[in-house]
């Protein structure tokens, strides 16, 4: 597959951007990046997000940049129907989603690994901006999961709205069958680039030591 060579200097000057950012990253105070009570977008954060006991509900933790500088994914899925697909796939298993913004990593792993944390069922489904998601498990190590969808061009919203049926019968101790998704071998090398790109976009918005936020959907 032939890349286009302005997209390559892009995404070259991208890194270099990128590694300025976390060579800065140790200089940034939490009262310069705290958006609490802000309102940005669909999602609005309301506090720094606690450790539940509730076992009936289903953390959805979203990359730092999620609704915010990025608001859809590598193809044009609007993040805010994510949401409510995921929330309305939860919430017909009969538990309640809780949505949080992780800042500490844009790694989809990592950030679904924090969220579990805060979970009282200990299940977490973990997004990034571009689409790629999984559903974690307490307990499990970090690049281990229950499901993983790496193919963030082939996700649809039904595709989404099943993974928040399948994360909610995890939490309910159920073993479902895995969600379908598509397979094309040509996603990855079609893609790849633009992935490359919007995963430096986000790493951007990393804040590292601080902690998870709670968040509202306002509309």
């Amino acid at each position: 597959m032939e890349i286009n060579e302005k997209l390559l200097r892009n995404i070259i000057e991208e890194v270099v951007s990128n590694m300025q950012v976390q060579q800065q990253s140790q200089t940034v105070t939490f009262e310069k990046t705290s958006t609490v009570g802000s309102s940005a977008g669909f999602l609005q954060e309301i506090g720094e997000a606690k450790v539940s006991t509730k076992p009936d509900e289903v953390v959805i933790a979203v990359g730092p940049a999620f609704g915010l500088s990025q608001t859809e994914t590598i193809v044009g899925v609007p993040h805010q129907q994510i949401i409510r697909e995921m929330k309305a796939g939860i919430e017909e298993e009969g538990l309640s989603a809780r949505v949080v913004r992780c800042f500490k990593s844009s790694d989809v792993a990592f950030v679904a690994v924090e969220g579990e944390h805060l979970c009282g069922s200990g299940i977490c489904i973990g997004i990034q901006s571009k689409g790629t998601t999984v559903i974690h498990q307490k307990g499990l190590p970090p690049l281990s999961n229950l499901e993983l969808f790496p193919q963030a061009p082939l996700l649809t919203l039904e595709t989404y709205r099943q993974i928040g049926k399948n994360a909610a019968k995890y939490a309910k101790g159920e073993t479902p069958q895995p969600v379908p998704t598509m397979n094309d071998q040509m996603a990855r090398p079609k893609y790849q680039a633009k992935s490359a790109v919007l995963h430096i976009k986000e790493t951007k918005h990393v804040v590292v030591g601080k902690n998870a936020v709670e968040l509202a959907l306002t509309s």
